[in-house]
């Protein structure tokens, strides 16, 4: 790679301080030439999309998170007023919070918030907090799961009297929220604190959610639209409503956010970052996901980042199916933490194993606020962190390992707005690029078929529980099931205290009763 190449290959926004580095991709000019089509169509994609298209056709649903930071792009009166309308009443509802116009239930001040959600409902808020968070109002704590030992763990930090929790969830029906949200109203009822008057919903209009926290009294309902998909719900209600209680910067988030949009809606591929690394990925993926990508942030704040990143790209783009109903197989499969942390773990199969992946490294040039000691005569810790990003950089290249710099000044509302807004688009270019629908998730729903599948059978195997011993085989009998499955629900309850469980040599011969 020449000095040449590498200003040739450098999109650079002075304005922001960002710069995107793809002299490492190796991706030459008569690559994006046979791309021209392909490019055109993808610019005429996204303008259709913010223009209100039906850009989700599986669900007959318009896409509108690019609406959130620019209200002024939604294609109707209406839709404009559902994003800026909501944003006023949260920013008025945490200043209430924050200075006592909204108290607990026994008339104090709320000290800390507790999150519960799943998926991009907590993992954007969990960004943010990370990110951003150093210093809040309110902390915040998260269930994100339905692990009741990890809903222990949570609640035993907590101090539930001067708690406002918080449920996010469009349908409401989404079983974790669900089972979090009946977990923690378990802990008020105990604690003999009305848990309707610490509770605050994020959630679809007449969803299961809205009409529970109607019937509980919640302190306050924020909305949540169709047109926002979980994983790029960071910049609606989902992550606003809690980074405003944390008392974070917004308005600069969503300026981040609006900027760089604006940046990479220029339809000049050139020029427009988004599109830039959409064809990166395409080029180091040969269009088709044949490798992955690897997250390396040089900044304990963005450790998340790459979990972030992992879903808001493969659940968008790992498709079976394309928009022309072929089956592809699409996706780029992500990880990642931090970097120089992995230098020392997973960095030594990248450099010497495998070559299946491209790595993006996400550069912060601005160390600390104040100054900083020399760790060494004439190098400081930032020295170094710069050393090994620049290092490792080199060192897989040299190694024919693919690579995407990244870089801004500092991490802040701004500039995180700018990472978030900068990959959305680039999903939604590359998705065009390889013709998928990148807003529907059919393998997730799959999922959470087969889960309910496998509850109903729970059901009817613990009724087939008596005091006399059964093994798998006989209970499957009973209950017209398969016996591995039937097998898998007896060791959970046995496991769980519902029943007792003998030992055979085999799993056959392992017998089950109350």
């Amino acid at each position: 790679m020449s000095w040449k190449e590498y200003n040739e290959s450098l999109v650079r926004y002075d304005d922001l301080g960002f710069s995107l580095d793809l002299s490492l991709m190796d991706v030459d000019q008569s690559y994006r030439d046979g791309l021209d089509e392909k490019v055109a169509k993808a610019f005429d994609d996204m303008v259709a999309l913010e223009g209100g298209a039906i850009a989700n056709p599986d669900e007959g649903r318009m896409v509108g998170h690019y609406w959130l930071r620019n209200a002024d792009l939604a294609p109707t009166p209406e839709l404009k007023a559902a994003i800026t309308e909501p944003l006023k009443a949260l920013k008025q509802f945490a200043g209430k919070v924050h200075t006592g116009g909204v108290l607990a239930a026994n008339g104090k001040m709320f000290k800390e918030v507790l999150l519960i959600g799943i998926g991009g409902s907590a993992l954007g808020p969990q960004l943010i907090s990370q990110a951003i968070g150093q210093k809040v109002k309110m902390p915040i704590s998260f269930f994100d799961n339905t692990d009741p030992q990890g809903i222990d763990n949570t609640l035993a930090t907590l101090k539930l009297e001067e708690t406002l929790v918080l449920v996010i969830s469009k349908s409401g029906g989404t079983a974790e929220t669900r089972n979090g949200m009946l977990e923690a109203k378990a802990a008020f009822d105990k604690a003999g604190i009305d848990f309707g008057k610490q509770a605050v919903a994020v959630t679809g209009e007449g969803s299961k959610l809205d009409k529970f926290a109607t019937a509980q009294g919640f302190i306050e309902k924020f909305p949540m639209d169709d047109w926002v998909g979980g994983r790029t719900s960071v910049l609606s209600t989902v992550g606003l409503v809690p980074a405003a209680l944390q008392g974070l910067d917004i308005d600069s988030m969503l300026e981040g956010a609006a900027t760089m949009d604006k940046k990479t809606r220029v339809a000049d591929a050139g020029k427009n970052a988004a599109m830039q690394l959409a064809i990166a990925w395409h080029k180091a993926t040969n269009g088709k996901g044949e490798k992955d990508m690897v997250v390396l942030p040089y900044k304990d704040s963005l450790v998340l980042f790459s979990k972030y990143l992992q879903q808001l790209v493969m659940e968008s783009l790992g498709k079976e199916h394309d928009l022309d109903g072929n089956v592809v197989n699409q996706g780029i499969a992500v990880y990642g933490n931090k970097g120089s942390t992995d230098q020392h773990a997973y960095v030594q199969q990248l450099r010497d194993g495998v070559n299946n992946f491209f790595a993006t490294f996400i550069e912060v040039r601005h160390g600390r606020k104040g100054k900083s000691i020399e760790v060494e005569p004439g190098n400081t810790s930032q020295d170094y962190l710069q050393g090994f990003l620049r290092g490792t950089r080199s060192a897989l290249y040299d190694s024919g390992r693919k690579s995407v710099t990244l870089s801004i000044y500092e991490v802040t509302p701004f500039s995180l707005g700018m990472l978030i807004a900068l990959f959305e688009r680039t999903v939604s270019f590359y998705a065009s690029l390889v013709n998928i629908n990148a807003y529907h998730q059919p393998g997730v729903e799959a999922g959470k078929t087969a889960a309910a599948n496998f509850l109903d059978l729970l059901g009817h195997v613990r009724s087939r529980l008596v005091s006399e011993t059964k093994n798998a085989e006989q209970v499957a009998f009973e209950v017209d099931g398969d016996p591995e499955a039937v097998y898998h629900c007896l060791v959970h309850l046995a496991n769980n205290g519902e029943a007792q469980m003998s030992n055979g040599k085999t799993p056959a011969d392992d017998e089950f009763q109350l």
